[in-house]
């Protein structure tokens, strides 16, 4: 099995929209219920879900990628996988790709899963 986790999903929204909905603290935490504090630069921290996902920001280019190094605050200390958003415009909206590799093997399913039930739902619902 691939340790990556590989996803799509179409979105009405525009790349950019999509974009500052994931990056923006306040809209991260409407769409996720859940406490977020997002630093928008590159290099700068962020933690998600009240302090259960945890990371920094590895390259950001507005409105196409968003790549961090990405972690659950209960993994064991050092370990990190990374996340790789691109956002494609096309005809109605956004194609989301999303890669996330190096998560381990035991909390794959569960993380695969998450991504679907905490973001791409309610982003979608959000994006409304």
């Amino acid at each position: 099995m691939s340790d990556v986790i590989h996803q799509e999903i179409e979105l009405a929204a525009t790349p950019a929209r999509i974009y500052e909905a994931y990056m923006s603290a306040e809209q991260h935490s409407a769409f996720t219920d859940g406490p977020a504090e997002i630093n928008k630069e590159e290099g700068g921290a962020f933690s998600c879900h009240g302090g259960q996902i945890l990371g920094r920001n590895i390259e950001l280019v507005p409105g196409s990628r968003i790549v961090q190094a990405w972690r659950v605050a209960a993994w064991e200390p050092g370990l990190f996988s990374v996340v790789r958003f691109e956002l494609r415009a096309e005809k109605g909206g956004t194609r989301l790709v999303m890669d996330h590799s190096g998560v381990p093997e035991a909390f794959r399913e569960h993380i695969a899963g998450g991504w679907h039930a905490r973001y791409w739902g309610p982003l979608a619902k959000f994006l409304g």
